[in-house]
């Protein structure tokens, strides 16, 4: 089999848009290729997921402990795996480098491309590579990648200072080409799912590098033997029961949703409905409500459009309907997002208003204290931390006093700077991004959580007919 992990000297070098060339160059060769990313991206592993076909799973040492990434790693590997890394190599936040990408190569056993942005580069080239090298002699630098070349003889100049200086390969070397480009956004690239011709994009970037990278190179220095998952014990945490049907937003405006969380909400008993909050008039028949992240703000005057699909969710929400809503799920369950001069009104089962700013308020890791308030079924297994993440250039304004929530805030933003995860009714909505990794069973709990309101609403219903009788 194949592995390999995309990486880079820093980040902007352009290694996501060699990965996604990569994965599409591959299948286009008949390849099954399966993707996957370091860190707590969505935006990224969308993209890597359209390109290869298959979905893109993450891996983050920091929320996952070792065997966690390696089971994953292992449960999905395919004939070829590509890793795209975030940031440069050897970035991470501990001091001792234990969750950057380097790690996960030494973990994993990655045979290592290096992207670099070879922009007013000649012989500079040679001991930026060597160090690399020489900083840990244990990662294994297959080869490297130039990227943003200035033309033919910029090529060849530094292909001649890497062979002189070097042992590392030159495996492509990409001429710059602002059509290969994706349009950014705050939070990163555009998603794929708000961009119509993000196949045809695929498509170009995938004959790019089909062009200029070697390919059969690559296949040949990252061949590597299988790895084994670990013998991990299998929990769980909750009893199984019905199974429930789970309405999820899978739309131009919501799309964060982690593979392996869907994996595990259907393994615990859901059955996963999708709706379009853009185009559909009413909510499918469903006993539970997901709105996972996105970008609301950039589909807002369609959102605030489908006023009779707003209504009905207000009305649900409002009736007891079971519903959890991450960071974009929120704020269209606010009263109202505030977005570039312009106020749009949303759902309003959250009472409070969504102001988007210029600069992130809470960007990065998070860690959490749940609070006895907190709705859903708890699990044996007490987790002293929960360990988490939050993307938002937004805050959550104008709430009433005495609000309920469900998390104290130990590291992070969140809503108020000290608390997270709003309670209303049977709705929980937090700005922070859970996963269903290690010791955090969020897809199980509210699983259960809608089984079990699901059951008391059939007693509620029941009871009065008896009574009649």
């Amino acid at each position: 089999m194949n592995r390999m992990l995309i990486s880079a000297a820093h980040k902007s070098s352009g290694k996501t848009m060699v990965s996604i060339g990569l994965c599409a160059a591959f299948k286009a060769r008949g390849h099954l290729v399966q993707p996957f990313k370091k860190g707590p991206d969505y935006i990224d592993p969308m993209w890597l997921s359209l390109a290869a076909g298959e979905p893109c799973r993450n891996l983050d040492l920091y929320l996952m402990d070792e065997g966690d990434v390696v089971a994953t790693y292992a449960n999905n590997s395919s004939a070829l795996d590509l890793v795209e890394g975030n940031k440069g190599l050897y970035d991470g936040l501990s001091l001792d480098g234990s969750n950057s990408n380097a790690a996960l190569a030494k973990l994993l056993d990655l045979p290592v491309f290096l992207v670099i942005d070879a922009r007013g580069m000649t012989r500079g080239i040679a001991p930026l590579i060597l160090g690399y090298q020489a900083f840990d002699k244990d990662i294994q630098i297959a080869g490297v990648i130039l990227n943003k070349l200035g033309g033919s003889r910029h090529e060849a100049k530094l292909r001649e200072v890497i062979e002189h200086y070097t042992d590392v390969p030159v495996v492509g070397a990409i001429q710059y080409d602002e059509r290969l480009s994706i349009i950014e956004r705050h939070l990163g690239l555009m998603p794929s799912n708000e961009s119509i011709a993000a196949a045809a994009k695929i498509k170009q970037i995938g004959e790019a590098i089909a062009d200029q990278v070697d390919l059969d190179r690559m296949l040949a220095l990252s061949q590597k033997m299988p790895l084994k998952a670990p013998l991990t014990a299998t929990i769980t945490p909750l009893p199984m029961g019905e199974r429930v049907r789970i309405g999820i937003a899978r739309d131009r405006a919501f799309g964060f949703y982690y593979a392996d969380d869907l994996d595990a909400l259907e393994a615990a008993g859901a059955i996963l409905v999708p709706f379009d909050a853009l185009n559909d008039s009413y909510l499918p028949d469903v006993d539970g409500l997901y709105i996972g992240g996105g970008f609301p703000e950039a589909c807002a005057i369609e959102l605030e459009a489908n006023t009779v699909l707003r209504a009905e969710i207000r009305q649900a929400l409002a009736d007891g309907l079971p519903a959890y809503a991450e960071c974009g799920g929120l704020m269209y369950l606010s009263r109202s997002i505030t977005y570039e001069g312009r106020t749009y009104e949303m759902v309003g089962a959250i009472p409070g208003d969504v102001v988007m700013h210029a600069k992130p308020v809470g960007r990065g890791y998070v860690h959490l204290q749940e609070d006895e308030a907190h709705p859903w079924p708890r699990p044996s297994i007490t987790v002293n931390t929960i360990k988490a993440h939050e993307f938002h250039y937004s805050s959550l304004e104008n709430l009433p006093p005495g609000m309920k929530y469900a998390y104290h805030v130990e590291r992070g933003c969140g809503i108020t700077g000290k608390r997270d995860g709003l309670i209303i009714n049977n709705l929980l909505a937090s700005y922070t991004h859970l996963r269903t990794i290690g010791s955090c069973y969020w897809a199980t709990r509210f699983v259960a959580f809608v089984r079990r309101q699901m059951k008391q609403r059939t007693i509620e219903t029941t009871l009065p007919n008896e009574r009649a009788l």
